[in-house]
């Protein structure tokens, strides 16, 4: 599998060996219990939001925290996705997986963006610190996504450089090569 393992993929695969365990944890706790998981410490922070600013009723917390673990579910879902497009080699080689990656890069960045905004509001600094962390661990994985050019593409044009060179070393005749008309008349 390291064969064609790009900068952005191997950076994927860890955030996914971190996200899909963590999330879908948190997200089984939501939907089992919501209300007592709704208030751990990597929730907290939207707990509070939805209490204090929202004033929900108990209906509505559920929901929300639902709501929540089925964000995280579908982020943990795409970055599944990521990880069996990127054990198959011709997805790998063409890219294919990038697009998984980034929407579950855009999924979680989402929800950690607004989980830190959360935390801001209502003054929990170790949620918003575990938040800003999940999300600059997400957005440098997509800043890298950006930046790198997909894998078929880099491959074309090496092969397209090497053709070039190998034609200029053809049509690189030297004098002595040429061939000479004779001028019999």
């Amino acid at each position: 599998m390291s064969t064609n393992l790009r900068l952005s993929s191997f950076s994927g695969v860890l955030l996914a060996a971190y996200f899909i365990p963590t999330w879908t944890l948190i997200a089984f706790r939501m939907m089992v219990s919501p209300i007592h998981s709704f208030y751990e410490q990597q929730n907290i922070a939207v707990a509070f939001f939805v209490s204090d600013y929202l004033h929900l009723a108990a209906t509505g917390t559920v929901r929300a925290a639902w709501l929540l673990a089925l964000g995280r579910l579908t982020a943990v879902a795409f970055f599944t996705i990521f990880l069996v497009f990127l054990s198959r080699p011709s997805l790998r080689r063409t890219g294919s997986a990038d697009e998984a990656l980034g929407i579950a890069l855009a999924i979680g960045s989402l929800i950690s963006f607004a989980g830190m905004m959360m935390a801001s509001q209502v003054g929990e600094t170790a949620a918003r610190q575990l938040h800003a962390t999940e999300l600059l661990m997400l957005l440098g994985t997509a800043i890298v996504l950006l930046v790198e050019r997909p894998a078929q593409q880099q491959a074309d044009q090496n092969a397209a450089r090497r053709n070039v060179a190998r034609q200029d070393v053809a049509n690189d005749v030297s004098g002595l090569e040429q061939p000479q008309l004779l001028n019999n008349g």
